[in-house]
């Protein structure tokens, strides 16, 4: 839960950056966040989560 949370910090503040810097569109930015939601709802999330978790617990242990 505290690595889903943290993660999704980590890609707002970078969604948001990007946005400012002009790297992105509000729509792009916007259909990012859709496909996110969508995609959560499919057979693929638990394999996303877990290499989410797997490449977390991978910089956790190093530092």
């Amino acid at each position: 839960m505290a690595v889903t949370v943290s993660l999704a910090l980590l890609l707002a503040v970078i969604v948001v950056a990007l946005r400012r810097q002009g790297s992105v569109t509000t729509v792009a930015a916007l259909t990012c966040i859709a496909f996110g939601f969508a995609l959560s709802s499919t057979g693929l999330a638990p394999v996303i989560s877990d290499v989410l978790s797997a490449v977390a617990g991978l910089f956790s242990r190093t530092s």
